[in-house]
């Protein structure tokens, strides 16, 4: 028998019939308010997706009513999105985790069974011991994403390791946030540091603002619309944003690049670029005009089937409206295996247009200064999470989720132990099953702290209940803005079922293994109050304002003709990168074409809806009834090809032989004949999530050809087709 089995949920908890989202709700949301009861509201920190929007929960008679925006948040405009208002369906969700469970073998078989607190404490805490003792504690470590991690991630230091992994680097920012700091130094931030409500001129090259519901951006971006805007989006598939455009540029998939380098090409051939600007901040300009003679608006054409004209044209478009013009640096950056490199290319388009800390394109972000706890310095670890793929992406800050899932596997595996947080893996990382059951197989521990059941707790030791963002303290959001802010999340309602706060569980590990030193408060909300005593406001002030906007004490964008000094070796942008250099990496980005679609196949787009964050919300009953589903866009000759009609249902199957769940076919001309698009966090395999499982598609796992990105391991998932499966394999449910 196996160390460990996947389980689902549903062989201890029940499958369950599907039911209606309006008898899940219950009474409390689904029948209308009668009005005379004692209305009261709590401050909190939207976590619903990661954008981190400050709002208010109205309860009346303690009953949840809704939760609306914060009107002093500056950070959402003091409105929620449609996610944001979707949060009553998280508290309410009948299908959360309850209680404890423990892995246990039951007549040969795997199973789960509820267990105490005190017991599913005490198993981990000897585990987290015994792995310390044996192997030391740097190989215990923590994947993770979301801000209640910071409870799980302050208790791993303490013990003794600093090995973690977040997907969110790898999978999807990294290789922006690692091209920008090579070029300036410094990253694009989260939330993104564009300045586009003053902007006369926004490229969105396979950004999706409007699709992808970054609350703050896509009010930001309206705006910058209502006020005449030129907007330009690159895009295969005619997005969202791309009907708001002045220019659509239809682009061959895989083929940015070759466009970037051409716009460069134009504003340096055309005496167009910002030429204080580059003689006084940069370095490496002679570098690249040199390299970038090359590719013509004609050449280019070739390549990405945008015409020279439309090249030229848009380029003096952004060159018109310069520096006020931002080409966006995106989100999900890993594409295509050359990632760092083609958002570095971005970030050299925008140094030549000047636009970098200048009033509409890029300002220069400040956080409210809030001390640290005092708490005792943390054990150095012996080793560092990069030890345990020594080599490999050297320009990666932190750990590579593919890399530590790779470390993981074997008796000789460098890691023996994960914590897992808030991520889903399998639905996150792309075609990870095989590496996920041997990891499984080959590790002494696998815990798995979340909100909902998921397939990554079908491969725990043990599953422990965190309750939703309403029900709990976390750390105060301080994130670096136009103007310094602080946001509170607060408890709404004591934790349901046998749920607990995330700083609860990491405070009762901690004293298990002999830490109480780094948890000395006996409820989160000391911390809390601790820290906004030092910045001149209190816990007391905050639960009745829920954000705090301070002064700024430094400039929004550069003063015209200061001297600046970069945080790059140079201390200018570096528009040639010795570093990259050095590392036997090509300096400055270089076009490689895309691999070929093989014949009977598409190439697979994949991305996002406004209604839903990924798979994290799509068994929440208020937005499932929203969308319940994704949706397989096809081209009209295409259709006709494979003789398929919009709300036909159809499989399909990727190069590695994965055949798809049923997905509903959307017939239009919003997508070329040479791919297909569906939005991705569908096709769940939890039956405990009784809404959505065996719904829709699920991209990842069509996912053969994975392009890693040299430089900083990125997962490159864009170089991927799919053909149409008409036939029902053998074994496929339903």
């Amino acid at each position: 028998m196996k160390r460990r089995e996947f389980i689902k949920l549903s062989s201890l908890l029940g499958a369950g019939a599907t039911v209606s989202p309006a008898f899940l709700l219950g009474g409390c949301v689904a029948q209308p308010l009668p009005g005379t009861g004692r209305v009261s509201s709590t401050p909190t920190i939207c976590d619903m997706c990661f954008w981190k929007c400050a709002g208010n929960v109205y309860k009346e008679d303690d009953q949840l009513w809704k939760i609306t925006g914060n009107a002093e948040d500056l950070h959402s405009g003091g409105r929620l999105c449609t996610r944001g208002t979707g949060g009553p369906g998280a508290y309410l969700d009948p299908d959360r985790l309850k209680k404890p469970l423990m892995r246990v073998t039951v007549d040969g078989r795997q199973t789960f069974r509820e267990v105490s607190w005190d017991e599913a404490l005490d198993f981990i805490s000897d585990k987290m011991r015994l792995i310390a003792q044996e192997h030391g504690p740097e190989k215990l470590v923590m994947l993770n994403h979301g801000a209640g991690s910071s409870h799980f991630r302050h208790l791993m230091r303490a013990y003794g390791s600093d090995s973690h992994a977040e997907p969110a680097f790898a999978q999807c920012r990294g290789p922006r946030d690692v091209g920008f700091v090579l070029t300036f130094g410094e990253s694009a931030s989260s939330p993104e540091r564009t300045d586009m409500a003053n902007s006369r001129c926004i490229v969105l090259i396979g950004s999706h603002i409007g699709e992808n519901l970054h609350n703050g951006q896509v009010q930001t971006l309206s705006e910058a619309i209502d006020n005449d805007v030129t907007l330009i989006t690159v895009d295969p598939r005619f997005s969202v944003p791309a009907s708001k455009s002045k220019h659509w540029l239809p682009i061959k998939p895989g083929t940015d690049m070759a466009l970037l380098l051409a716009w460069m090409n134009v504003l340096i051939e055309e005496d167009l670029y910002d030429k204080d600007y580059v003689e006084r901040y940069t370095v490496g300009f002679e570098q690249l005009a040199e390299h970038v003679r090359a590719y013509t608006p004609e050449w280019v054409y070739l390549e990405t089937g945008i015409k020279p004209d439309m090249i030229r044209e848009t380029a003096r478009e952004m060159a018109k409206a310069a520096p006020a013009t931002v080409i966006h640096p995106g989100r999900h950056a890993t594409w295509y295996g050359d990632d760092t490199q083609r958002s570095r290319a971005v970030a050299m388009l925008n140094a030549l247009l000047g636009s970098w800390n200048r009033k509409g394109g890029f300002y220069i972000p400040e956080k409210a200064k809030l001390p640290s706890y005092p708490l005792p310095e943390y054990p150095k670890p012996k080793y560092t999470t990069a030890d345990a793929y020594p080599g490999k992406w050297p320009f990666a800050p932190q750990g590579v989720t593919n890399g530590v899932i790779d470390a993981s596997i074997g008796e000789d595996a460098f890691f023996k132990g994960w914590l897992v947080y808030g991520t889903n893996l399998p639905q996150t990382i792309p075609a990870v099953e095989d590496k996920l059951k041997a990891a499984a197989d080959s590790l002494e521990l696998v815990v798995v702290v979340e909100t909902m059941p998921s397939e990554m707790t079908g491969y725990a030791d043990v599953i422990l209940p965190e309750c939703t963002y309403l029900e709990r303290y976390d750390e105060l959001r301080n994130s670096g803005e136009r103007r310094p802010s602080l946001a509170l999340r607060m408890p709404a309602f004591e934790p349901q079922y046998e749920s607990k706060p995330g700083w609860w569980i990491a405070k009762q590990l901690g004293h298990r293994l002999g830490l109480d030193e780094y948890f000395p408060w006996e409820d989160f909300s000391e911390k809390l109050d601790w820290q906004l005593r030092q910045v001149g406001s209190s816990l007391e002030e905050m639960q009745e304002i829920g954000v705090k906007n301070f002064p700024r004490k430094t400039p929004l964008y550069f003063r015209e003709g200061e001297r600046v000094r970069f945080r790059t070796p140079s201390r200018k942008i570096e528009l040639y990168s010795k570093q990259l250099a050095a590392k036997g990496f090509d300096p400055m980005p270089v076009y490689t074409p895309p691999d070929p679609v093989p014949k009977g196949y598409y190439r697979l787009n994949y991305g996002r809806m406004p209604a839903h964050t990924f798979g994290k919300t799509t068994n929440n009953p208020l937005l499932f009834e929203l969308s319940p589903e994704n949706q397989l866009w096809v081209n009209p000759l295409v259709a006709r090809e494979w003789d398929l009609k919009s709300g036909d249902y159809v499989r399909v199957g990727g190069t590695n032989g994965v055949v798809s769940n049923e997905i509903r076919v959307r017939v239009t001309e919003r997508i070329g004949p040479d791919s297909v698009f569906m939005a991705h966090g569908f096709g769940h395999k939890s039956r405990r999530l009784k809404l959505t499982a065996g719904v829709g598609a699920d991209d990842g796992e069509l996912m053969a050809n994975i392009k890693v990105d040299p430089i900083m391991g990125g997962t490159g998932m864009r170089a991927n087709f799919v053909t149409f499966v008409k036939e029902r394999p053998a074994g496929a449910e339903s």
